[in-house]
């Protein structure tokens, strides 16, 4: 043996990069997640108070506007014009056995959402419901829940996630969502069925989060983009229930919910009637379109200002709700998205002041995420800036505001030559990437990269990772359970004295340099050749110059 110990082997030097203020992201976060904030809900005076404070920002740190247009000159804002649907008053819920009644309480076995479709009152009286599987209809998997069920005046009650959640294997990626897991789709696939109205069962695991979520995201305001035919997309009712009162329901019509469940897991599943059994509600709507804003900074390029890198983060959270149990009703939404908000603000202010990019590079912070990425969905359908010359989307939506991690993720792990160059530029820090940790809980539907992505637009949403330098994979992992549990969705996610940032400042120069590295170049990079958005994306290939 060598008298010798072997020296240990130096970590590479991280790359020169501007850094990013951990004192200012802090400051921003405490103040976006104030109670004087009210929870930054769209069409409220939160949102008038967070326009306010982002363009102040953009404004001070030296971003020119990027919005509509007029008189020849940008706005700050891009108008949002939206659909606000509640439910006026308390909604009468119940269901029937054999013609007797028993009360459903809001918020409690069941959560209705307020009508999408036009509706101004909801009136069923003694519905039919039938137990449509995972409401999955996929001709390219030759798979159909639906049999050819007429659907017309009945309430489908379907499970969440897909058919292959639970055994791991099949048709559907096996643990990693599709589309047709996401309770959007299944929404959308009802109205599509012509149904009165859908109940989704929540059961923990599937959904990836617990009812309290179901609870606060679905008995407040609703918001949709405003729609030609809003009832092509949502049906009347729209709602979730308790796994345990979707399984009372099944037992009282003799039938078990467990065994109907493994049913639905095969190709072979037809819908089922439960038998003596119905649904009736009746409530008001109080519905009108309203105009939210998507903030827009902009830094022009020097040589191809047509051409542009977008950075992006919703700016919106839950408004104020339902009381928690201290009584709390501001959903504060510091993680979610202060963090992501704050990393706009930054990132804007480190490309104002650093040489102007070739390209132009976008600060875009959208409205309406948790209403169904709305902002994004707007934005994406009536771009400002055109997407066929959009070279990337790059997402930031609930940063971990602790210390660094030696790793990091993305909200879906879809092939794309964007995902390989954040890989790559983030090992320059020594940092690697580690895929979604939870395919199965469809974060790649449910960030404002999607909009981009469905259209073609190469599209990441950064993740935080686990790997935690502090404790490791087991203390990253228990922080992230432990937010999912207590604060996601919440008036309980609110800023604390005790984040320090490092590691988000730290990825923020990681994402900085691969904007910078995008828009100093002439690189489009593209989907993988398998990928199902890769043929939207070749469509507009001759809108842009050749590599």
């Amino acid at each position: 043996m060598p008298a010798y110990a072997a020296k240990p082997a130096k970590a590479p030097k991280a790359p020169k990069a501007p850094t990013f203020d951990t004192k200012r992201l802090s400051e921003e976060v405490k103040t976006l997640s104030s109670d004087d904030f009210q929870g930054r809900g769209p069409a409220t005076e939160g949102e008038t108070k967070t326009i306010d404070y982002l363009v102040a920002q953009f404004k001070a740190a030296g971003v020119q506007p990027g919005g509509d247009l007029k008189d020849g000159k940008r706005l700050w804002t891009q108008a949002v014009p939206l659909l606000r649907s509640q439910i006026a008053g308390t909604p009468t819920l119940s269901y029937s056995i054999k013609k007797k009644a028993r009360p459903l309480t809001q918020g409690n076995e069941i959560a209705v959402r307020a009508a999408l479709d036009g509706s101004k009152t909801v009136a069923i009286k003694n519905a039919p419901l039938v137990f449509a599987g995972y409401g999955v209809s996929a001709p390219e998997r030759q798979w159909d829940d639906f049999k050819g069920v007429d659907l017309k005046g009945k309430i489908a009650v379907v499970l969440i996630n897909d058919p292959d959640f639970e055994t791991g294997s099949g048709d559907f990626g096996g643990k990693a969502m599709t589309y047709y897991g996401r309770w959007t789709y299944k929404y959308e696939e009802a109205a599509r069925r012509g149904a009165l109205g859908l109940l989704i069962v929540h059961e923990t695991d599937p959904a990836s989060y617990g009812w309290a979520t179901v609870k606060n995201s679905n008995t407040n305001t609703m918001f949709d983009v405003v729609r030609d035919n809003p009832r092509a997309t949502h049906p009347t009712l729209e709602g979730w229930i308790q796994r345990d009162t979707a399984v009372a329901l099944f037992k009282s019509a003799g039938l078990d919910f467990d065994k109907l469940k493994k049913q639905a897991q095969t190709r072979d599943f037809k819908p089922v009637t439960l038998k003596n059994i119905s649904f009736s509600a009746n409530y008001a709507v109080d519905s009108e379109v309203i105009t939210s804003q998507n903030v827009v900074g902009r830094v022009e390029g020097s040589k191809r200002p047509d051409e542009t890198v977008i950075y992006s983060a919703h700016w919106d959270h839950l408004g104020i709700g339902q009381p928690d149990a201290k009584g709390d009703t501001i959903y504060n939404g510091a993680v979610d998205n202060a963090t992501g908000t704050a990393a706009l603000i930054e990132m804007g202010r480190t490309f104002a002041k650093a040489k102007k990019p070739q390209r132009s590079v976008v600060f875009l912070a959208v409205t309406a995420e948790e209403k169904g990425l709305l902002g994004s969905e707007y934005y994406s359908a009536k771009p400002l800036y055109p997407l066929a010359k959009t070279v990337a989307v790059i997402n930031t939506d609930a940063l971990d505001p602790t210390g660094p991690a030696r790793d990091f993720t993305t909200s879906g792990s879809a092939k794309q030559e964007l995902l390989d160059e954040l890989i790559a530029t983030a090992q320059k820090w020594n940092v690697t990437y580690a895929p979604d940790p939870k395919p199965e809980a469809g974060h790649f539907f449910r960030s404002d990269h999607f909009p981009f992505a469905k259209r073609g637009v190469p599209a990441v949403s950064f993740g935080s990772g686990e790997d935690k330098v502090d404790g490791g994979v087991a203390a990253g992992k228990a922080e992230g359970e432990a937010y999912v549990k207590d604060r996601y969705h919440q008036p309980a996610d609110h800023w604390e004295a005790s984040w320090n940032f490092t590691g988000m400042a730290r990825d923020l120069q990681i994402l900085y340099t691969l904007g910078n590295d995008l828009a100093n170049s002439n690189r489009w990079p593209n989907w993988a050749e398998d990928s199902e958005f890769r043929a939207a994306r070749d469509e507009s290939a001759g809108e842009r110059p050749a590599k």
